[in-house]
């Protein structure tokens, strides 16, 4: 199977357990590897055979954006399933990052990954 592959995607969004970040938007950074059957478009060079990687990176940053989820978790899971809803799309693998997680201690970042 084929891969598209949409890196640091960064927005800004209110997501986490604490209250002081449900009430502030933070960094986030998402990556979206999606298994798609590329052959199509590397036959007809149309956008419309292929997934439009523009569109959906703006999804995920509209997703990102909407704040209100508790857990990296459940963020990560609104976004396999948007990336999912193309039934082109046989797989994804989507990373979630806390450019600014709330720890006690010096961390670059933390980050769950799925896959669906």
């Amino acid at each position: 199977m084929d891969t598209i592959i949409l890196s640091g995607i960064r927005a800004l969004g209110a997501h986490g357990v604490l209250p002081e970040e449900q009430g502030r938007p933070q960094p986030f950074e998402v990556d979206v590897e999606l298994s798609v059957d590329l052959g199509p478009a590397g036959r007809s060079d149309v956008l419309s055979d292929t997934i439009d990687y523009d569109g959906l990176a703006q999804q995920v940053v509209e997703i990102v954006e909407a704040g209100g989820l508790s857990l990296l978790e459940a963020l990560a899971s609104r976004i396999a399933a948007a990336c999912r809803a193309d039934p082109r799309v046989t797989a994804v693998v989507v990373t979630v990052k806390k450019l600014r997680p709330p720890v006690p201690v010096h961390v670059d970042h933390v980050a769950v990954r799925i896959e669906r």
